[in-house]
């Protein structure tokens, strides 16, 4: 007699191809799986040329090349291509196994899910062709493996070389209805968005020589410089110059630099700002960079810091200060993405105790632009004395007993300039604002008289002739 309480019967837990495509493609943009596929392609370089983070420019000479249209998606590089122990370990799998392959690379790719999602998101066939300097294979992706729950091996066939330089083709075809529409040349918003976020989320890999282009024209960067005087200025009192820091400890290094990317705002500006005219903040806020990708652009809300720990919530008045938060290590988990790859963990721990640096430098510079706000034209000719340069060439230029250890830990430094400060008020001396509304075109054409420069603010042009007047009138 066979009692069923005791019986054994077992389940089907295998998981579905569907639900992984539709798991995998839900919560991302088209443009960001784009941009999962140059991220391999960065990596495909970190493996083949040893990056060294000091080298002004690491990725000169590779490149990749982007083709939308409504009949298929083409990216080719020559990165180097997919090395044969990877393709076999985790680069066609879904997600990535506990082992020791491709550890060694600056990597922002944590799951192993990338280029899958990338495909899937696009079309129902592709094509991947790689070739690296010992061999090179082929691998087909057809509709029916995609329904298929019962085999998930994919063919890898090993050819003959086809490609002009070592790298990786991939191929997709038999796009979903509203990629084609959106890859379309008719249909110019896709292309135009992916474009613009390659530009900012590649401008630090792209000012480090490696060469984007989307169906035929060449990426440019949006580089990110701050305000600074110069080694021969950083020993006096005053200089206008950056908040620096900088950890190094257990396999992940971090730098902060927040400064000045251009003069203090006018009141013009904000007041045009305010009323939506103009949009002198793009550059503003903070941009956070991870192993060389940025993940977070020009960010001015409370995951940066902005309104938080006395540091005042973001306003135009901030329009001038810029920060940026390098991260880089080895291990990804210890990086603070998301799995998207283009969002910050806030909840990390790591960059909970970043962010106190962050809003320390940030503290100085809205500081300053507080007290200088009555003097502005003044603070105009000291900050026009400074220079925009990159940030990582300031921290290697600034002299050792400049920095100070935090809390005497050696692992963390910091650099904090002292910037300069408008003369003190003399209260016996009153005060009133003069303000008019002149034609913009007439306030060009007294710009240009006195400045030589038309664009000149509103409010300059105006300190400068009651200047001149007064300077006649004491005559």
């Amino acid at each position: 007699m066979t009692d069923n309480n005791h019986i054994l019967n077992q389940l089907d837990a295998s998981p579905t191809k569907k639900f992984f495509v539709e798991m995998l493609t839900r919560d991302i943009e088209i443009e960001d799986a784009i941009l999962d596929l140059l991220d391999n392609c960065v990596d495909g370089i970190q493996r083949i040329a040893n990056n060294n983070n000091e080298h002004h420019q690491p990725y000169k000479g590779f490149w990749a090349k982007l083709t939308l249209s409504s009949d298929h998606f083409i990216i080719e590089d020559n990165c180097g291509g997919i090395p044969k122990d990877i393709a076999e370990s985790y680069a066609f799998r879904m997600g990535r196994p506990n082992n020791n392959i491709d550890n060694d690379v600056y990597t922002i790719g944590t799951y192993g899910i990338g280029m899958k999602r990338a495909i899937f998101k696009m079309g129902r066939s592709s094509e991947i062709v790689s070739q690296t300097n010992n061999e090179s294979f082929t691998v087909k992706i057809h509709p029916e493996w995609l329904i298929d729950d019962n085999d998930w091996h994919l063919p890898l066939e090993f050819t003959d070389p086809i490609l002009e330089q070592s790298g990786t083709l991939i191929k997709v075809t038999n796009l979903y209805s509203h990629i084609q529409q959106g890859f379309s040349p008719l249909q110019s918003t896709v292309v135009n968005s992916l474009v613009n976020k390659i530009a900012y989320n590649y401008s630090y890999i792209i000012d480090k020589g490696f060469s984007i282009i989307v169906n035929g024209k060449k990426v440019t960067s949006q580089p990110f410089n701050l305000l600074w005087e110069g080694t021969d200025k950083i020993s006096e009192r005053e200089t206008i110059a950056p908040y620096l820091y900088k950890y190094d400890k257990d396999g992940i290094e971090i730098k902060i630099a927040v400064g000045f990317y251009r003069g203090t705002a006018s009141q013009t500006e904000v007041d045009e700002e305010m009323e939506g005219n103009r949009k002198s903040s793009e550059k503003a806020g903070w941009t956070i960079v991870c192993n060389d990708r940025v993940i977070l652009y020009c960010d001015k809300t409370r995951l940066t810091g902005w309104g938080e720990e006395k540091v005042p919530s973001y306003h135009p008045q901030f329009i001038a200060i810029s920060g940026i938060v390098y991260f880089r290590s080895k291990d990804t988990k210890k990086l603070p993405i998301t799995s998207t790859k283009r969002g910050i963990d806030a909840s990390s721990d790591i960059y909970l105790y970043i962010k106190n640096y962050m809003r320390e430098g940030m503290k100085l510079f809205t500081a300053y632009t507080n007290k200088w706000k009555e003097n502005l034209p003044q603070e105009k000719k000291i900050s026009a004395k400074a220079t925009e340069v990159d940030p990582i060439e300031i921290f290697t230029t600034i002299p050792d007993n400049l920095w100070k250890p935090v809390r005497g830990k050696n692992y963390e430094k910091k650099y904090s300039p002292k910037l300069p400060m408008p003369p003190a008020k003399n209260s016996t001396i009153k005060r009133k604002n003069i303000k008019f509304a002149r034609p913009i075109q007439e306030i060009q054409i007294v710009a240009e008289y006195l400045f030589e420069d038309a664009d000149r603010e509103a409010s300059e042009v105006g300190d400068e002739c009651f200047e001149k007047v007064l300077k006649e009138a004491n005559e």
